[in-house]
């Protein structure tokens, strides 16, 4: 039985690699010693066979075993396209 793997839902922030894609992901938590909610960013790499995510789309992210020295995760799908202005 395989373990329940890590999703994470951010923005593409950069599609300049082939077959990558840095994805941020805002995270809500409250600061340990005044209490305000702050938002936190992280910034993951992930793997896009297709090469179909591109800079600002919203995309679904699972975790999976190791295909880099970054890559950790791969893109599920994406769930919104960018706006093209």
């Amino acid at each position: 039985m395989r373990a329940r793997r890590n999703v994470l839902v951010g923005t593409v922030t950069s599609d300049k690699m082939d077959k990558t894609v840095v994805v941020t992901v805002e995270r809500t938590t409250r600061h340990p010693l005044y209490g305000k909610v702050v938002k936190v960013y992280k910034k993951y790499k992930a793997h896009d066979e297709s090469n179909e995510a591109k800079e600002g789309d919203v995309v679904r992210i699972c975790e999976c075993r190791p295909i880099s020295k970054d890559k950790s995760y791969f893109v599920q799908e994406i769930l919104e396209r960018a706006v093209i202005v």
